[in-house]
């Protein structure tokens, strides 16, 4: 079996997060320039390696975020599951600002990203139909009760392009698409995730209610930072947990995650591009 090693990409309420012998390192990726450098160290002997997914300082807008760069850098890194805590707004009564959402479901309505590592020159389709592993979810889950964080285990998250939040009309759709929460970053990463073999799980922090609710008004940014600063010693004490209850041994993911390249490459090898093959040798390195 194959060591545990944490990741985390989330924002800046992370930056501090204690862990022992942590320092920033720079990690090299042929996809470019992710957003920062990792932060590695561990947790109760757990490897844990962070990466803030706009950058310290919080630089770079969702639609600017090299996605696969930062999934890629972690997968250097060796990373074998992903916990992506995100801020988001919520469609629902029932998941009030501070809640957390341990999200299962997606729609993606991101179009200005690169969102697969593969294309021309060599082809693969992964199934994204549960794009959350279930055994992480339920460390998450387990996490969350242990330390009374306000949470909610299921949840379809959409994500949106950005950097504008909804008009009123698209607050509205969504809602009656089903949606649970919105927010702008947790898509192509889950996707890519995916692609990479890495298990991954993502947690919403619900800052506002977007801007459907009539009691509430429209998304306002200061109030959204007040809840943040809010939740920043619980999503510390939430990854805290996550990391001592997580399995020093990897084991198999329930729905394969791990394994999602086993049968997607489609280009036979004698036609595949050698520079795409090369810059896939994190990624793929294991099935190509």
């Amino acid at each position: 079996m194959t060591d545990t090693v944490l990741g985390i990409i989330g924002g800046s309420g992370i930056y501090n997060l204690e862990m022992d012998d942590a320092h920033w390192q720079t990690v090299e990726s042929p996809w470019g320039e992710p957003s920062d450098e990792v932060r590695k160290g561990s947790i109760d002997g757990l490897p844990v390696v962070f990466l803030p997914r706009h950058g310290r300082g919080h630089k770079i807008t969702p639609s600017d975020i090299n996605y696969r760069a930062n999934i890629d850098c972690l997968k250097r890194a060796g990373v074998t599951d992903l916990i992506s805590i995100s801020a988001c707004g919520s469609f629902r009564e029932h998941l009030p600002p501070g809640t957390f959402v341990i999200v299962d479901q997606y729609i993606d309505r991101t179009f200005a990203r690169e969102k697969s590592f593969f294309g021309k020159g060599c082809v693969a389709h992964v199934s994204a139909a549960d794009p959350i592993s279930p055994a992480l979810a339920d460390i998450a889950e387990t996490a969350a009760k242990a330390e009374n964080i306000a949470h909610h285990r299921g949840g379809t998250f959409l994500v949106m392009e950005g950097p504008q939040f909804s008009t009123k009309a698209e607050s509205h759709m969504y809602r009656s698409w089903g949606c649970d929460i919105i927010g702008m970053t947790s898509m192509p990463e889950a996707k890519l995730a995916r692609e990479a073999e890495i298990c991954y799980a993502n947690i919403g922090m619900v800052t506002d209610f977007d801007s459907w609710h009539p009691e509430h008004g429209s998304v306002d940014i200061t109030s959204i930072l007040e809840v943040m600063h809010a939740n920043v010693d619980h999503a510390q004490a939430l990854v805290k947990r996550i990391a001592k209850d997580m399995p020093r041994q990897h084991p198999p993911c329930p729905i394969g995650s791990d394994k999602a390249l086993e049968f997607a490459i489609i280009t036979k090898r004698e036609d595949r591009d050698p520079s795409l093959v090369h810059k896939l040798d994190a990624i793929a390195g294991r099935v190509l």
